[in-house]
């Protein structure tokens, strides 16, 4: 028989978590698979940064002021600590259930809806909570066995509900939502801003050289800036764009997702139950919040149990074999009423394991009187008599 050894291994949670996520880092970093373009969005930013930093910077910090090249830096880290800070957190992932969470809603929902008749569809499954006065309806996750918290979503790249879910945003290879979605909107904010920077001073180096030696010789002389020009360019419009646009939702605490589905768009004299009615109050809750912790324990400690077999060669430590042992014989004892075919070295027997229970003190052996027969072909009865102390 070959022995199997069995090991505990230490895991972390963040190993076996279901969804479309990669971790880095022990579990710290989470991200999307899909990270191509958050990579080009890295490459645009640092590229057009170290081109300004190189070409224009230094002439702009003689001929205007040092103040220039220094909070552009600022900005720029900014930018780069807001954006890492964005695609690597948890944006607000919700546990799916467990088996024997997932059997106890199905058996809450098999009791509510009730014996429904074959060939028909069964009722959708929705729970509806009040909300300041207003009901909203708790949609149920096929794939996490969940009913959603309000204001959830799945997304269906990231395969994951996610909480306060606002998009998916590929430029930043992570979704947004609850926890990480202030942190977008500095990211887009502070974007717009360094875009602006530095395209206004791409736009003055030009013209203060262009003042010595010309425009079209500045152009030659200064490749880097008119590629930098391009650049901010065609990127302004959608930055800008993209800020004023979720400034717009922030004013009104409401979420990429429910103004593309019009969940408050009034059609249904539904209004939005999370916004305050007022601007300050909506941007202080969603800039200013708390901040949430994430609730999915990513480096938490799991042990799994490992069979492997034994290792059968030479460098194992020897095992000993045991031996059945052996059958012990004991000696036949006299029979409960001796008669005259019971050896005699066995009647004190009787006496002694009649000694050994009923009395630890030593005990004169019982005397047997055996009465002889008259014949040999008869056998009579033995009586015994027996003195118990």
């Amino acid at each position: 028989m070959s022995a199997v050894m069995i090991a505990r291994k230490v895991t972390r949670k963040w190993e076996k978590l279901p969804g479309k996520n990669t971790f880095c880092c022990d579990g710290r970093i989470m991200m999307a698979r899909q990270k191509g373009v958050f990579y080009l969005t890295l490459f645009l930013i640092i590229g057009t940064c170290s081109l300004f930093f190189a070409f224009e910077c230094p002439y702009l910090a003689v001929h205007l002021s040092p103040a220039i090249p220094v909070f552009a830096v600022l900005l720029f880290a900014f930018v780069m600590a807001m954006l890492l800070r964005t695609s690597f957190s948890d944006p607000g992932v919700l546990p799916r259930a467990l088996p024997e969470e997932a059997s106890f809603i199905e058996m809450e929902i098999e009791a509510a809806n009730g014996n429904v008749p074959a060939g028909q569809r069964p009722p959708p499954r929705i729970k509806n909570v009040q909300i300041n006065n207003q009901i909203v309806k708790l949609k149920y996750c096929y794939t996490c066995k969940i009913f959603r918290p309000p204001r959830a979503s799945h997304c269906s790249i990231c395969d994951n509900c996610v909480d306060r879910f606002d998009h998916h945003c590929p430029w930043v290879g992570n979704c947004v939502g609850k926890r990480n979605y202030r942190y977008f909107y500095l990211f887009t904010l502070s974007l717009s801003l360094l875009t602006i920077y530095i395209f206004a001073f791409d736009i003055v180096h030009v013209v203060l050289r262009s003042v010595d030696s010309g425009f079209v010789n500045t152009l030659k002389e200064t490749p880097g800036t008119v590629l930098e020009v391009l650049v901010c360019f065609f990127t302004l419009w959608s930055v800008v764009g993209l800020t004023g646009f979720h400034t717009y939702l922030i004013s009104l605490n409401q979420t990429t997702n429910e103004d593309i589905k019009g969940s408050w768009s009034g059609k249904n004299r539904i209004q939005n139950p999370y916004s305050h009615k007022n601007f300050i109050k909506n941007c202080c809750e969603v800039l200013c919040g708390p901040a949430y912790p994430s609730v999915l324990d990513r480096r938490g400690v799991m042990l799994e149990d490992t069979s492997s077999p034994a290792p059968s060669d030479a460098s194992a430590p020897p095992t000993t074999k045991i031996s059945n042992p052996a059958p012990q014989t004991t000696k036949p004892t006299a029979p409960l009423i001796p008669n005259e075919h019971t050896p005699d070295d066995a009647k004190p027997s009787i006496a002694a394991g009649t000694q050994k229970t009923n009395s630890p003190k030593e005990e004169k052996p019982p005397s047997f009187s055996v009465p002889h027969t008259s014949s040999s072909n008869a056998v009579a009865p033995a009586v015994i008599k027996e003195s118990v102390h």
